[in-house]
């Protein structure tokens, strides 16, 4: 028989420290790197390329600060600064095209970016699915032409010897010739951008929509809200992320209005309401061989181009969007 005093107690252990807490959410880069790996080499082929297409060749802006020659090369050309800049900002033609860039940018910013929206909110509305499609084809196709042909269609259309004037001459009026007048160029390039990339906006924004519940509409209606009301409080907020991250990406290019269809129209109308920042460059910097001052023309757009995605970004931040990237 034992007695008490042999009795054995379990020893008390210890208790085991915790391990490390992890912020919920974010697994180690191991854990992430097993999980997403199907994910990042889908995506390989697509950095290689904008590591050898967009990265490397920025490396290139060294030009901006040198007298480069393509003889020489970059190493041995003379570095001279900032001339190049200094003379970019003294020459009256760089600020009418800088002027004319901007003038472009704010108009197709006022009425052209908001008309993707209204399709994308009309076609949504539309019941059959079938005939959702085909006006979802149709005004998508253009975006997929080139802006050779989507001038040319306009030159047989509004041109001096396309249909409009052939009507008007026919009916005993006075022919109009619309692609050569300096004073609608404006509302001409902004109609031609409309009618080529207005269905590509447009797609974008009914995939937005498609991600909105349908029960909120549901549950609005029940509460005797009309179609307008569930448009500003359901649909509007819905599309409000995209539509500041469009905006803040737009922003981004405002001093790039597009190279080819300005170029191809320049003649026609006069470098005075045709010269853009990018034509600028093409002329003053590529044709007449002075690379180093259409680098620093270039860099200048770029630099411009990125404050304003900052401060775009940030004030999306202010009004509890997201933006391009989230807050640090």
């Amino acid at each position: 028989m034992t007695t008490v005093d042999e009795v054995t107690t379990p020893t008390e252990q210890e208790p085991a420290p915790a391990p490390p807490r992890r912020r919920p959410g974010r697994p180690n880069w191991r854990l992430r790197l097993r999980r997403d790996w199907p994910l990042l080499l889908m995506v390989t082929p697509v950095i290689v390329l904008l590591l050898i297409f967009h990265y490397l060749p920025t490396l290139g802006n060294v030009i901006a600060f040198q007298d480069y020659s393509p003889y020489v090369g970059i190493r041995d050309s003379e570095f001279i600064g900032l001339a190049n800049f200094s003379r970019l900002f003294s020459e009256g033609a760089f600020w009418s095209a800088l002027a004319n860039t901007l003038t472009i940018t704010t108009f197709q910013l006022v009425f052209f970016f908001p008309i993707p929206i209204l399709l994308a909110l009309l076609l949504n509305s539309v019941l059959s699915v079938r005939i959702r499609t085909i006006i979802q084809g149709v005004v998508y196709l253009p975006h997929f032409f080139s802006w050779v042909l989507v001038v040319s269609l306009f030159q047989q259309m509004i041109g001096g010897a396309g249909l409009l004037a052939q009507s008007l001459r026919s009916h005993g009026f006075h022919a109009v010739d619309l692609m050569t007048k300096p004073d609608s160029f404006i509302l001409l390039v902004t109609f031609q951008a409309v009618w080529k990339d207005a269905g590509w906006g447009m797609i974008v924004f009914l995939a937005a929509l498609s991600t909105i519940n349908p029960a909120l509409y549901e549950a609005a209606a029940a509460d005797g809200a009309n179609r307008w009301r569930r448009l500003w409080h359901i649909t509007l907020p819905g599309l409000r992320p995209v539509i500041v991250l469009l905006l803040i990406l737009r922003l981004g290019d405002a001093l790039t209005v597009g190279f080819e269809q300005f170029i191809l129209q320049r003649n026609a109308v006069g470098a005075d309401a045709a010269e853009v920042l990018d034509t600028y460059v093409y002329f003053e910097g590529l044709l007449s061989g002075d690379f180093g001052y259409g680098a620093a023309a270039g860099l200048f757009k770029g630099v411009v181009g990125l404050v304003l995605v900052l401060v775009a970004n940030k004030f999306a931040h202010l009004v509890g969007e997201q933006g391009v990237y989230s807050r640090s």
